[in-house]
């Protein structure tokens, strides 16, 4: 038997629309699209009505417009690859003066945006001077500016509350030139759902809720973000175990009473994140103890209602990746591009 995992493009497209219906969205599709697929994420989202997509890949970016010739397209980290990006009507970011003075006259004739640093302290300009210089080129083609919040994510700190206010004033310096840009955008999921549309903004750029996963827990329900991924495995063997025995390698977790362990062919092979382990799992609506995870198995212990090819459920409506990222085990970007696809028999619905 293989593992499974079960792709809702339905609820791609509901999530893309009901975003893009509120407000301008760039769609964020980098790292195969958050290892949905490029593709299959790029149709969803595009049946949903958005028509801008951002990743940090140059492969990517050509691949979105070989399916598309009118589509926004941004790249969000600087490239020299000026040919390519030349050829297929890409936009490119620009991020430092380094990088524009070295690059000037390869710019000429490329769509161009700039990016402001911001606490992040990753990418970017670090004053409205340095990108009034750029803005004020008169060979510069310049379609937005945009930066990045480095807490957008966080509560009861104020450095997001700082970044954002540090961003406005920038914005406010640059006033004059914003009616001519076409993009300005710096919220993710999470800023716009705390603060509406920041002032001077045109875009939103949605990562993990137009892929169904919550940006934070508390005060959100679940009807804003419909998972679209399930994952399931089967039962492959049930192995009585007495009391005082262990299981696993090296003696990994100990028995003080007789069980039953069902083995299920999935493991942190198939790019389950090793902390997994801590939280239930589902076999006919109810919930059993992971006890050990091996690279191709994990073990649990289960009861007489168990047997050999019932499905075992990783990961659904119940089982969130927004309840386990609050849980520890990692954001939802760790625990979805940590997924092996290749060990998995792959559907879509």
């Amino acid at each position: 038997m293989t593992a499974r995992l079960i792709l809702n493009t339905e609820r791609l497209t509901r999530q893309a629309h009901r975003f893009q219906s509120q407000v301008d969205t760039i769609a964020i599709v980098k790292n195969d699209g958050y290892n949905h697929g490029l593709e299959t994420v790029y149709q969803a989202f595009y049946k949903g009505g958005i028509r801008a997509f951002a990743t940090t890949s140059l492969a990517e970016a050509i691949q979105l417009r070989k399916w598309d010739n009118d589509i926004f397209i941004l790249l969000l980290d600087p490239g020299a690859d000026f040919d390519q990006i030349r050829k297929y009507h890409l936009t490119l970011t620009v991020s430092s003066m380094a990088f524009y003075d070295k690059y000037r006259e390869e710019l000429k004739d490329i769509d161009i945006q700039l990016v402001y640093r911001n606490d992040l302290n990753r990418l970017g300009f670090t004053s409205s001077d340095q990108m009034k210089q750029i803005l004020d080129d008169p060979d510069m083609n310049i379609s937005g500016i945009w930066t990045h919040f480095a807490s957008a994510d966080d509560f009861g700190v104020e450095r997001y509350e700082e970044e954002v206010q540090n961003w406005l004033i920038i914005l406010d310096q640059l006033k004059a030139y914003l009616p001519d840009l076409t993009y300005i955008h710096a919220q993710n999921s999470s800023s716009y759902l705390r603060d509406d549309l920041l002032p001077y903004h045109t875009h939103i750029r949605g990562g993990v809720i137009l892929y169904g996963t919550r940006p934070y827990y508390d005060g959100l329900d679940t009807t804003i973000a419909e998972q679209a991924v399930s994952i399931e495995a089967s039962v492959i063997e049930l192995t009585p175990v007495k009391a005082g025995r262990s299981i696993g390698y090296s003696a990994e977790y100990q028995t003080d009473k007789d069980i039953t362990i069902a083995v299920c062919d999935i493991g942190y092979g198939n790019g389950l994140l090793k902390g997994r382990k801590d939280f239930p799992v589902k076999i006919n609506d109810k919930e059993y103890p992971i006890r050990v995870m091996m690279m191709s198995h994990i073990l649990i212990e289960v009861d007489e209602d168990v047997e050999i090819g019932d499905t075992v459920t990783l990961y659904d409506d119940d089982l969130r990746f927004d309840w386990l990222t609050k849980n520890g085990i990692g954001s939802f970007s760790q625990q979805m591009s940590s997924l092996n696809k290749q060990t998995f028999d792959v559907s879509c619905i």
